[in-house]
């Protein structure tokens, strides 16, 4: 075995064991049986294996520091977020201050190694992930932040194998709401306006909520009346647009997000239209500007305040490798004069 400066993944190639076993085996965690950590010892000392002590520390002693990682959103601002994740911060960060954390917010940068940025560089004792980005894309990334050992929680779809790991909103019991709302109104020529497939697995639980909900009462959306659309209020416009353009019957509007709904909102308007006496338009977030559209937006709320309570909560159980509290929250339909 070579001499020269060695890493944990050496020692785990060597023992045939994950690298996370590695780390928890040099800690002297309980969950590494007595037999593996001695193997491990005994390659790590052949290997001049040196432990960083810093790293070591990092479970035992705390940096206490949470990394957030915002997804960068398209948005009519500089800002590049988007503005369902702004209330949901500020309850992050009252979360983190009443814990004695501080609270490092960055973007997700896709072509980082988020594990070693902010984890195995000592600058913070776990991550919280938010964001609306192509699950497909980062659905390998939260692999390795599992591989790894990282202490991590995310807000939205879940990690796979790992539903402990994610705070979300019932998206499927508030799609089921807006059917039945819509059913009750007499608005049944329906369209819904997103990204109903596996690459955004929220914006597909509002869609199959509100799909099946239409369909145990005899009724459908129409494949030709489900337009793509990102959560961006140009998007919305746009998908809106196509819409109109087909000259299908439709008296309601489901968006995938607030910020899709006013820009459908804005299409419906320069068509000539009324929202909501030709048209009705339903969101999703409940975001502070939907009280303040024209007319308000009736949407569905996530309870951000809870939300960024859970994610800290969670993740500092973690720390302690202690149990999650609930990872689900029960949304609300808030009824506007859009619909």
């Amino acid at each position: 075995m070579s001499k020269s400066k060695a890493t944990s993944f050496d020692i785990a190639h060597y023992a045939g064991v994950s690298q996370s076993t590695v780390s928890r085996a040099l800690r002297n965690s309980p969950l590494v049986n007595e037999e593996t950590k001695k193997k491990v010892f005994e390659i790590a000392k052949k290997l001049n294996y040196k432990v960083d002590k810093n790293a070591s520390n990092l479970r035992t002693q705390q940096s206490n520091t949470i990394a957030l990682l915002l997804f960068e959103d398209p948005t009519s601002d500089e800002s590049h977020i988007n503005p369902f994740f702004l209330s949901m911060l500020g309850s992050i960060t009252r979360a983190c201050a009443n814990q004695g954390y501080d609270l490092l917010v960055s973007f997700q940068q896709m072509d980082q190694d988020w594990q070693a940025q902010y984890e195995d560089s000592h600058r913070a004792d776990g991550l919280i992930l938010l964001g609306y980005g192509d699950y497909i894309d980062y659905q390998a990334r939260l692999a390795t932040l599992l591989q790894h050992d990282t202490k991590f929680v995310c807000w939205g779809a879940q990690v796979d194998s790992r539903p402990e790991l994610s705070i979300s909103c019932d998206n499927y019991f508030g799609g089921e709401q807006v059917a039945e709302f819509l059913i009750a109104k007499k608005r049944t020529q329906c369209a819904f306006i997103g990204d109903a497939s596996e690459h955004s697995p929220e914006f597909f639980a509002r869609f199959n909520g509100f799909k099946d909900t239409l369909q145990k009462h005899g009724l459908d959306v129409d494949a030709r009346q489900i337009i793509n659309a990102i959560s961006t209020d140009e998007s919305g416009y746009n998908a809106t647009k196509t819409l109109l353009s087909l000259k299908r019957p439709i008296n309601a509007i489901f968006a995938a997000s607030d910020l899709i709904a006013i820009g459908a909102i804005r299409a419906i308007k320069e068509a000539g239209l009324n929202v909501p006496n030709d048209i009705s338009v339903i969101g999703f977030d409940d975001i502070p500007v939907a009280n303040f559209t024209e007319p308000s937006l009736t949407t569905v709320n996530q309870s951000t305040s809870v939300a960024g309570e859970m994610l800290v909560a969670n993740l500092l159980a973690q720390l302690k490798d202690e149990p999650p509290q609930q990872t689900q929250l029960k949304p609300t339909l808030v009824v506007r004069k859009s619909a």
